[in-house]
């Protein structure tokens, strides 16, 4: 068989980043030579196999078509006659399109090694045009590799900008919306994902909520970046440093300060109360994308509470009980650890503020772990329902009291 690998394997390797998950394109084969080489098909949409000893996947070389609108609006030609290069010149982006022969060989007909030399993220043809998921995958791409110096083409910037405006961004489905967006959120510079989309327009359709914070005014005096979609930029990336790979505080750390875009303009650069006015916003966002449950509750617990965990060496023991109770503290332990970070992610995302210590953070994880440490079994025994509950609350206060020096 006329076998290369392709993609990703590739790409890490040559920027040094070690080796990850290795994809395969096979030239020349059927189907049904495969299946009688003892490969097992696995693919839906075009012929992709799984290798009998190894389980990597392989692929047929193909073309595609475009047929429609959207990103599944294909033809695919898998044809024994479809080339290597053709297989390759499909693909996205330079970087990714570059293929090695059994013998080690680099077979790179769009210039992606000098791309790669060049840290561009450069579009491989006009074929780029033809799937709007690719957008978000160009954003994605840079939230990976901005921190390596990658900046994108400004063709392909320009060619974005006219996928935008052609309207099949909307064609996307929330489910592959939200699959780029967590992949992006949970990678080193989450920031540039949503820089990218916001220079090439995209932001508006794939996250209306979010693109509306740029351009709204802050008080310089907490925020020196002064812009709150620059603010929200800065929390992502501190949320990725803080609790790397961490989805629920990265969604929380994105989702934190949506209430400033509802701002009355009258009282800017203030935000009274944009704690509560985020969580419709929140909710919207979170129902459009069909974002699951816990990143849901995770980010409405930071959103509508990270102004009184920031302030919370100023709180009575006895509201600092209800904030970990409202939060699901009790019942969730994990979540308050979670909470803390995304606020800390917040109080440091500021321009010149990254590495102000946050004392919130050891006191909230301080006071919890008092109120963990009291039990019901602990209490009389002859308590029973509502009782024992009032109990057990009046017994956490005492604790968090004792153990951070407030009032009851």
């Amino acid at each position: 068989m006329e076998i290369y690998l392709v993609g990703g394997a590739i790409r890490d390797r040559l920027l040094g980043l070690g080796h990850g998950d290795r994809d395969f394109v096979v030239v020349g084969e059927t189907q049904a030579s495969m299946e009688a080489a003892g490969f097992r098909t696995v693919g839906r949409d075009f012929p992709v196999f799984l290798h009998p000893d190894t389980g990597e996947e392989y692929a047929l070389a193909r073309t595609e078509r475009k047929s429609g609108r959207g990103y599944r609006g294909f033809v695919v030609d898998a044809d024994p006659s479809v080339t290597l290069e053709q297989d390759l010149q499909r693909r996205d982006f330079t970087i990714n399109a570059i293929a090695q022969d059994a013998g080690g060989n680099l077979i790179d007909p769009f210039g992606g090694q000098r791309d790669l030399a060049a840290r561009v993220l450069r579009h491989v043809g006009s074929a780029f045009a033809e799937d709007p998921l690719r957008v978000l995958r160009a954003a994605r791409f840079m939230a990976r590799f901005a921190g390596l110096g990658f900046t994108v083409a400004p063709e392909t910037m320009a060619l974005m900008r006219e996928m935008v405006a052609s309207g099949e961004l909307a064609e996307l489905t929330a489910e592959r919306v939200w699959q780029e967006l967590r992949r992006a959120l949970t990678s080193a510079t989450p920031s540039a994902f949503l820089r990218t989309l916001h220079e090439c327009g995209a932001l508006e359709t794939v996250l209306p909520e979010v693109e509306a914070l740029y351009g709204v005014p802050q008080r310089a005096e907490y925020h020196p970046e002064i812009d709150t979609g620059v603010h929200v930029e800065l929390v992502c990336d501190m949320a990725a440093r803080l609790a790397p790979g961490d989805e629920l505080v990265a969604f929380a750390a994105l989702t934190h300060d949506l209430g400033k875009a509802l701002t009355p303009e009258h009282i800017l650069p203030k935000h009274i109360g944009h704690e509560n006015a985020g969580i419709a916003p929140l909710r919207a966002l979170c129902e459009r994308l069909k974002v699951p449950v816990e990143h849901r509750q995770l980010a409405e617990c930071v959103c509508r509470d990270h102004l009184n965990v920031h302030r919370v060496a100023e709180l009575r023991a006895s509201t600092v009980y209800e904030l970990i109770a409202r939060c699901d503290g009790f019942r969730r332990p994990e979540r308050i650890e979670r909470i803390a970070i995304a606020c800390e992610a917040d109080k440091r995302g500021r321009a010149g503020l990254a590495d102000v210590e946050y004392s919130a953070g050891p006191l909230l994880r301080l006071a919890h772990a008092a109120a963990m440490s009291v039990r019901a079994a602990d209490l009389p025994g002859q308590l029973q329902g509502p009782e024992l509950g009032e109990a057990l609350r009046q017994a956490r206060i005492v604790a968090i009291a004792s153990a951070t020096g407030k009032r009851p």
